[in-house]
């Protein structure tokens, strides 16, 4: 029978189950972030085979009384994909189950893993009370004056806190420098925007580390981190990699190519038209194969399978709730783009949730 808007007692508790999750989605990012805290991922790895309850209780050196827990918060991680259970013994006719890594778990492995990326700094500053706490203010920061959320709840911008807060900063930078490593997986795929350059800036470059990774890639190609005197001074130039400080909303190093990795998604529109025009000024002309080269989400919602999209989308309320960017769809970009006076460009999206865009005066 109809119970509210023709609607029946059965989609009234589908929808009810559909809101409980969403409320309660936040555990299953912390339960994945107590994995990592745990060592969960590197304990199964180095077992080298399905691993099962008491063994893993046995690794974890955890205090007695917590050991009969650990199955509760594996259950959910399981259940979440980020492991799996396989059978202890391959010819065993009990059903003893262990448990084993998924691609997913594979990313937060600290050890030896043939050179895949290691995401566990990602997880453990994403999630760190500093930047979890905003969430918390989202609602006071819509009917008040602050820039962001994040001012709300410290008191002062995330540029600002992270100056004065070395270890989250520094677990910050970790973070990001762990994303940067997953370039290396596509870089050879990249052989046709990076030949023929002979210099490119990786401007807000930090450590440098995609700069190596395209410059060790490339040896032809001479390269330069650009980023505040501060986060560069102590990094010596080696081979064709070197650093240079200063402040790309004055002036950006001349080159053949400029480089954008995460940066323009953290600014306001104002602001990436302001640093892209000091990028146009700092590259060759169109005939002398100057670009800029950005590699930033892209959001495209009518194309896009819903999980990608939705994982932009969480990332786009990142930028608002921390500091004062935002993701961008096409038009989003081509009029950014325009407004620089550049004439056009072509996106090509293979770094997963980002796509790499060359830019073309």
């Amino acid at each position: 029978m109809d119970l509210i808007h023709g609607e029946g007692g059965s989609e009234l508790f589908q929808a009810q189950s559909h809101m409980y999750k969403h409320i309660f989605n936040f555990i299953n990012s912390m339960a994945l972030k107590c994995a990592v805290e745990l060592g969960i991922p590197d304990i199964i790895h180095t077992h080298n085979h399905p691993i099962s309850l008491p063994q893993l209780v046995s690794a974890l050196h955890l205090p007695p009384t917590k050991t009969r827990y650990v199955n509760r918060l594996m259950r959910v991680l399981v259940h979440s994909g980020f492991f799996a259970t396989a059978k202890v013994h391959e010819n065993q006719e009990e059903e003893d189950e262990g448990y084993v890594l998924t691609t997913s778990s594979r990313l937060l492995l600290s050890k030896d893993n043939n050179n895949v990326p290691n995401l566990s700094a990602f997880v453990l500053a994403m999630l760190d009370p500093v930047l979890v706490t905003p969430w918390h203010f989202l609602g006071d920061w819509f009917r008040g004056n602050d820039l962001t959320a994040f001012d709300t709840a410290h008191g002062k911008s995330f540029w600002d806190y992270g100056s004065h807060d070395h270890k989250f900063f520094n677990l910050f930078n970790e973070a990001m420098a762990s994303d940067s490593r997953m370039m290396s997986l596509v870089i050879k795929d990249c052989r046709p925007v990076f030949e023929g350059l002979g210099s490119l800036v990786d401007v807000g470059g930090g450590k440098g580390l995609i700069a190596r990774i395209i410059s060790e890639a490339f040896p032809q190609l001479k390269c330069t981190v650009f980023d505040l005197p501060h986060v560069v001074s102590n990094f010596p130039e080696c081979g064709n990699l070197k650093y240079v400080g200063g402040d790309m909303f004055q002036s950006v190093p001349t080159a053949d190519a400029i480089l954008l990795k995460l940066v323009l998604h953290s600014l306001s529109d104002e602001e990436c038209v302001k640093i892209l025009k000091k990028c146009r000024e700092a590259i060759p002309s169109k005939e002398k194969g100057g670009k800029v080269i950005v590699i930033d989400i892209v959001i495209n919602e009518k194309k896009e399978e819903h999980d990608i999209t939705e994982a932009k989308l969480l990332f786009d309320l990142l930028m608002m709730t921390v500091v004062t960017g935002r993701e961008r769809n096409e038009k989003e970009w081509e009029k950014l783009f325009l407004e620089a006076g550049f004439s056009h460009y072509k996106i090509n999206p293979i770094f997963g949730l980002r796509s790499l865009i060359e830019v073309f005066p």
